[in-house]
């Protein structure tokens, strides 16, 4: 069976990633990963399904031995992806899709190099400004802080394999699906695709 991709996505907020890849997804058949995290389960929660819940002794093992392609800390708690459940997915077949941010990128795409990085930035900061305004949730001290943040993000595109402007949404997930559908056809697969063929 072909492996299936590892697509990750990283962007400032504000850019639209979430409505951009929203759109992709249902058109591609991208899957999600399940992500692990040491915070308690809640109510109505499912482990395997909302995520895969651990200790924190756990997860700090599990990224000691290399085994999380990427996590963070909030309130305390450790969230992350763990690269088991990546590659159980790609080795049945699977498109997987990762949204996260530019460091956590970065680490996966070092200990998984046949990754396809794909940054979404905003027309121009401006822009991006006129979209947070609009959301009408931040205050305008939070709105600065992200601005900021989001320059600092936009340096990192360099890193990433391609970068795709959403000035329009749908021109963006024709992009995007685009890449992704090249990707899949990318002669860095020729030999996966020529067995197939060969051995049906």
């Amino acid at each position: 069976m072909k492996k299936g991709l590892l697509i990750v996505v990283s962007g400032p907020s504000g850019c639209g990633k979430g409505t951009v890849l929203g759109a992709v997804k249902d058109k591609l058949e991208l899957c999600y990963s399940v992500s692990a995290t040491t915070r308690d389960i809640r109510d109505g929660e499912t482990d395997g399904v909302n995520y895969h819940y651990m200790k924190k002794e756990q997860f700090e093992q599990l990224i000691a031995e290399g085994k999380i392609l990427e996590y963070t800390t909030y309130c305390g708690n450790y969230y992350g992806t763990l690269r088991e459940e990546v590659e159980s997915r790609r080795n049945a077949g699977q498109n997987v899709l990762l949204e996260i941010e530019v460091i956590g990128a970065s680490n996966v795409k070092r200990l998984c190099p046949d990754a396809v990085l794909i940054f979404i930035a905003p027309p121009s900061i401006s822009e991006l400004e006129r979209r947070l305004r609009k959301r009408g949730t931040e205050t305008e001290d939070v709105i600065a802080e992200r601005i900021s943040q989001a320059e600092r993000e936009i340096h990192c595109a360099k890193d990433y394999d391609y970068i795709i402007v959403n000035a329009a949404l749908e021109k963006a997930v024709q992009d995007i699906s685009a890449v992704i559908i090249a990707e899949k056809i990318s002669a860095k697969n020729k030999e996966q695709i020529i067995s197939e063929v060969l051995n049906p």
